[in-house]
């Protein structure tokens, strides 16, 4: 056989691979504890579309200066996303903890 041919044909597969494949992208939200119901809707909704493409998403509720001392209004929040996305298939890769000034949640899609 043609090595030349040989290479052309494994590096032809190679390309077809890469098409199918899908990588998995962590898509970020940052809010602020204090987010309005029609905000907190279009998160949601943004969260649903990123988890049916199969891309992770990484909630970040931002705390700044005094907010500091209401943590747990931050916490209450990041529980309420969870609560509100439990009808889908959602896992919880990291529960709501506390990075700095910052809360992070991490989710991912299901299989």
């Amino acid at each position: 056989m043609n090595y030349g041919k040989y290479k052309y044909e494994m590096e032809k597969k190679a390309k077809e691979a890469k098409k199918k494949q899908h990588v998995v992208e962590v898509k970020e939200i940052k809010i602020r504890y204090k987010i309005d119901v029609h905000d907190y809707n279009v998160r949601i909704k943004n969260i649903k579309k990123f988890i049916s493409q199969g891309d992770k998403v990484k909630i970040v509720i931002m705390l700044r200066g005094r907010e500091m001392q209401h943590t747990e209004l931050a916490f209450d929040l990041a529980n309420r996303f969870i609560t509100d996305l439990q009808d889908e298939p959602i896992n919880v890769e990291r529960k709501p903890s506390i990075e700095g000034r910052n809360i992070i949640i991490i989710l991912a899609p299901s299989n």
